[in-house]
């Protein structure tokens, strides 16, 4: 029975494939198709030219975890490291930064969550780009930041504050933190503040209130923000090129010349591949953290 009317195997699979179909037609052809591909091509041999050829090799892989053809190389693993490491760095910053703006904009009246809600994502309004080069200005000798920074003693008068670690960590928080702030702001606003109260009657300090009665209230959104930022920062390279002087090599920008310039498909191929198993990595121990107490794993 579906909406009062008794249908056949046969008739669900056709309203099915009316309502649904295309859509499922449409992830087939332009999603799952192209990612299978990626992942055959990984698996095929760089001709002399850059052409793809059989056989099938597992050489991609194996130049990707270090084996080259001159012996064990470090570059490839250290890219990936580095690129993690990135990752990692900006999900934290952005969790300490987004939590008590989360929490601050959960607080406040009715009227005022909209305005504050649109002032998160303004910066989604205008293009990476723009904002990174923004934040070179701002970061440059003569701006008000390198300023303030040499009027506090932390440089010395008209020194850039970029390029370098400092610079690459303000656009990656700049850039994500929306991304940490909503899912926060979603579990905050369902917060039961009468476990919060309860756990203050008590004896429990604030400190131990945060752990205990709030942490675990905003856990799933602290999880779903937090493979946000870190899934898209692991591949991040405009903003560590732009504002880290293009100093070191990511993942991003370690798939793109195998694509262009030393035409090796394969191996940016097997690059994507790994990425991508990183994605779905993540996205797995996000269903595995968020999911219902008592359900399989």
């Amino acid at each position: 029975m579906q909406f009062g009317e008794q249908l056949t195997r046969r008739d669900q699979l056709l309203r099915s494939s009316l309502t649904s179909g295309p859509g499922l037609l449409w992830l087939l052809v332009f999603l799952l198709a192209p990612l299978l591909a990626i992942f055959f091509i990984s698996f095929l041999t760089r001709g002399a030219y850059g052409e793809m050829q059989w056989p099938l090799t597992l050489e991609n892989y194996r130049r990707l975890v270090g084996f080259g053809p001159f012996g064990f190389d470090s570059l490839y693993p250290l890219i990936f490291l580095r690129s993690l490491a990135l990752g990692a760095l900006t999900t934290a910053l952005c969790a300490l930064a987004g939590f008590p703006l989360a929490f601050f904009i959960a607080r406040l009246p009715a009227r005022f969550k909209t305005a504050a809600l649109t002032l998160v994502v303004i910066p989604f309004w205008t293009n990476l780009l723009i904002r990174t080069y923004s934040w070179q200005i701002l970061l440059a000798p003569d701006g008000w930041l390198s300023r303030l920074a040499a009027a506090l003693g932390l440089v010395a008068p008209q020194t850039p504050l970029y390029p370098g670690l400092f610079a690459v960590a303000l656009g990656m928080l700049c850039d994500f933190l929306p991304f940490a702030v909503l899912p926060l702001y979603a579990s905050m606003e369902k917060l039961d503040w009468s476990i919060v109260e309860a756990a203050l009657d008590l004896g429990a300090g604030p400190r131990q209130a945060l752990r205990h009665a709030v942490l675990p209230q905003v856990w799933p959104g602290l999880i779903a923000g937090s493979v946000l930022v870190f899934l898209p920062a692991t591949g991040q390279f405009v903003i560590p090129d732009l504002l880290g002087g293009a100093k070191l090599v990511l993942l991003g920008n370690a798939i793109q010349p195998q694509s262009g310039a030393s035409r090796d498909w394969p191996f940016g191929s097997a690059v994507a591949s790994v990425a991508l198993l990183l994605v779905l990595v993540g996205l797995w121990l996000q269903a595995r953290f968020n999911a219902p107490k008592g359900a399989g794993s």
